[in-house]
């Protein structure tokens, strides 16, 4: 390998047997800082570096005991770590990257570490899906140690029984977001490639990410190479209400059991009822009555996100009761519908949701559980998918049950090529000619001003980004 070359040599894509010092780079993701806490937790020394380093991640680090710093630097790497964890953020040209080549240090992926460290030995379970990973990953590991099962978890989101994303437990399971995105610059596989789950849940497969994948044939692919690998002592729990699921499933060696509202399925979805914040709802087990189940939460999405729970429950061998205490016990994920804070009669809520089918379904809950609340809607589209203009129609289809729709200029636009940018201008003129009331804002502080003078008591605002959206709900709530 010549010193030009950019790539690391792959001989050292390894993780030795007596690491003691760990380096992470890009340590401030939600993933990665995870990681680095988790490294801690089990003893080992731990150090991190990224480009914006801020709270509260840094702060949260710091208080871990991690040393940061603040930016990408050859001699950040001085201490000559066991092991540096080279973060997806980070290109082959990025310091450190070459740092680690010139100092032949061992190094690996996100992926391949939590594999390592935390899913060794353990019965994976894994959800994967363009949607709902977070939620029903959450809920399984709540459902797991709520039965005593002391399982350890790593997901994308803050689970509010747990107050965090990881957790390291002595019992036998292991629960782990498996997300499709490419690895790292060394491995542009799907990270979901480095598990071997013995419980697979399967939500849905869209086109999403369109920074990586060319369209949805692309994604299928990856998912279908994924599907194709599970062992066939393990079980799939697989969304039935997706054709492109149903063509994916076909070719896995795994044990498939389908779950949503089909007939013939194996587990499917019964009567329902929503009341307020809370649902309760029926679950049939091929067609007999497998239990009445109560879940605070709203909206069919959470309500599948549950019964995909269930079924894998089952495969594991809960027993009902347990499934259903901890079912009527699972508080949610942060920015999952979560209330922020009410002023003067007026409620603010925040939402992960971006890609359109999550905006749809998402909107729709919220309505149907505060049908005399007006609904404003507030959008940021900042995903690399959101920003383009693959789902410019779809989007003008997704706001219906909303009073009022406020669509914010998407903040990093210069990022995509100009002939494929998304307008939110069009959307809000799609909108208009829908029958729908919209606005559209150049920034976030013009949403807020807006919002002060226009909000009133009763109303229900949900605003939806993927990012920060600039503290939008903390700044709003102090000038309601």
């Amino acid at each position: 390998m010549t010193k030009s070359d950019p790539y690391l040599d792959p001989g050292r894509n390894t993780i030795p047997a007596d690491v003691r010092r760990i380096h992470l780079t890009a340590v401030c993701g939600t993933g990665m800082g995870a990681l680095a806490c988790m490294l801690k937790d089990l003893g080992y020394e731990v150090t991190g570096s990224d480009q914006n380093v801020y709270p509260p991640m840094s702060d949260f680090l710091a208080a871990k005991g991690i040393r940061l710093f603040h930016g990408y630097r050859p001699e950040n790497l001085d201490t000559r770590p066991d092991l540096v964890v080279v973060g997806n953020a980070i290109s082959k040209d990025n310091p450190e990257a070459r740092q680690l080549e010139a100092l032949g240090l061992a190094y690996c992926s996100m992926p391949q570490a939590v594999n390592r460290f935390a899913a060794d030995g353990k019965q994976t379970v894994i959800v994967t899906g363009t949607h709902g990973k977070t939620t029903t990953s959450a809920m399984m590991a709540w459902l797991l140690f709520s039965a005593g099962r002391d399982p350890s978890f790593f997901v994308g989101g803050i689970l509010k029984n747990f107050d965090s994303n990881y957790r390291i437990g002595s019992g036998d399971d292991f629960i782990v977001e498996g997300d499709e995105y490419d690895t790292a610059f060394f491995d542009k596989g799907p990270k979901f490639n480095h598990y071997r789950p013995s419980v697979t849940i399967l939500t849905s497969v869209e086109f999403d990410h369109a920074d990586i994948f060319k369209d949805l044939e692309h994604v299928k692919s990856v998912f279908r190479g994924f599907l194709a690998g599970l062992d066939p002592d393990s079980a799939l729990i697989a969304f039935d209400g997706d054709r492109d699921i149903s063509e994916l499933t076909r070719r896995s060696p795994a044990l498939v059991q389908r779950y949503g509202q089909a007939d013939g399925s194996a587990w499917r979805l019964g009567a329902v009822e929503f009341s307020g914040a809370a649902s309760r709802f029926e679950v049939y087990k091929k067609d007999a009555l497998f239990g009445r189940f109560n879940l605070n939460m709203i909206g069919r999405h959470n309500l599948l996100n549950a019964l995909a729970v269930i079924a894998a429950a089952d495969r594991i061998g809960i027993d009902r009761k347990a499934v259903s205490d901890a079912l009527g016990t699972f508080q949610g994920v942060k920015r999952r519908q979560e209330i922020r804070g009410v002023r003067n009669g007026i409620t603010v809520m925040d939402d992960f949701a971006h890609h359109p089918t999550a905006v749809r379904e998402t909107v729709a809950a919220v309505r149907a559980a505060n049908p005399r609340k007006r609904l404003v809607a507030v959008f940021e589209p900042r995903t690399n998918s959101s920003m383009r203009d693959i789902f410019q129609q779809d989007y003008s289809r997704v706001f219906d049950p909303a009073d009022l729709v406020c669509v914010r200029h998407p903040p990093l636009l210069e990022k995509i090529p100009e002939a494929r940018r998304f307008s939110s201008r069009q959307l809000v003129d799609d909108l208009i000619r829908r029958g729908k009331e919209a606005r559209y804002f150049p920034d976030t502080g013009a949403i807020i001003d807006f919002l002060a003078a226009e909000a009133r008591s009763g109303d229900l605002i949900l605003i939806m980004s993927n990012g920060g959206f600039d503290n939008i709900h903390q700044r709003l709530l102090e000038v309601l």
